[in-house]
């Protein structure tokens, strides 16, 4: 058994900086890094929208150098995964591997959102290479060029809408007749000229050429379930919007969430429904889902984690 005034789970943008403003505040921060060091960033390829880059730079070189700030400053960053809590009464106990046990004055969440993918072995292929969860992050390499959406939420039409205003044309899959969107987010797309809708259709693979190492997407396979027929769209490009899944499931019930399954904070602030439990990045933000805003919410975590010991 291990005691830490700060212990941060998860490793990605918000944990990272979580332990850097931790650290600095002398809370000696213990940071257990999860299944994926670094976090979703480390599946991307090339970054352009994160301050300090200005030429751009892979999601893993940008990991590494976060990570390695947040060492020099002094967080202790250890590898395992956070199977149990217990947020009952302080401090909170947390397992680490079903085996390692630690005991934490304040805990910072920061496990992040996984998105769902399509399931095909071709999209694993592609991932990163054409293929993205991401529009916002990955729109810009497209630009001027044909892609796809798949999706029918708000945030798959949110995303054709983005696409549209970067590149040539934008196909928007959907395996229904009509989308769950809002009635607004379905007009902006109607209204859309480069928009357009493939009804009744589902991905059977994505399609691309593959030179040694170099990947590249040439087109989405489609099957219409109502015409029964195939047809294979002519992209360089291919976004997953079909949502995401926030990395909760280790929590037990212990705090609040909301129906869709990110921890619910209180306005303005990381704090969760337990005093002395932050939460931070995308585990609690369905909307942004950006490295920058991750980080920007760890380094509010642990100055709010600071300031609740303090009180105490």
């Amino acid at each position: 058994m291990e005691q830490t005034k700060c212990l941060i789970i998860g490793s990605g943008p918000a944990g990272y900086t979580a332990g850097i403003y931790a650290s600095r505040a002398d809370l000696h921060p213990i940071l257990i890094e999860g299944m994926t060091p670094g976090g979703q960033l480390t599946i991307t390829t090339e970054v352009e929208n994160f301050p300090g880059y200005p030429k751009g730079m892979s999601g893993p070189a940008i990991m590494d150098d976060i990570r390695e700030q947040s060492v020099r400053c002094g967080t202790d960053i250890r590898s395992g995964l956070v199977t149990e809590v217990d947020f009952s009464q302080r401090p909170f106990r947390c397992v680490v591997d079903d085996t390692d046990v630690y005991m934490a004055d304040t805990v910072i969440i920061a496990t992040g959102a996984t998105a769902r993918w399509l399931g095909l072995e071709s999209e694993k292929t592609y991932r990163g290479f054409g293929v993205s969860a991401c529009a916002t992050c990955d729109g810009n390499f497209f630009r001027g060029r044909d892609v796809a959406v798949v999706g029918g939420g708000d945030t798959a039409l949110e995303e054709a809408t983005y696409l549209a205003k970067l590149c040539n044309k934008v196909y928007l899959v959907h395996r229904r007749d009509e989308f769950r969107a809002s009635k607004a987010m379905q007009q902006r797309v109607f209204d859309t000229p480069n928009i357009e809708v493939v009804w009744n259709s589902v991905p059977t693979e994505i399609v691309g050429e593959k030179r040694g190492f170099v990947k590249a997407v040439t087109g989405l396979a489609v099957h219409n379930r109502v015409e029964n027929t195939d047809a294979t769209l002519p992209v360089d490009g291919v976004f997953v919007a079909i949502g995401h899944q926030p990395v909760t499931d280790f929590l037990g019930g212990q705090i609040e969430l909301d129906a869709q399954g990110y921890i619910v904070t209180k306005p303005d602030s990381t704090a969760t429904s337990v005093e002395g439990v932050f939460a931070a990045g995308d585990v609690q933000d369905p909307h942004f889902r950006q490295a920058i805003t991750a980080a920007a919410s760890g380094c509010k975590a642990a100055i709010e984690a600071e300031r609740f010991l303090l009180a105490q």
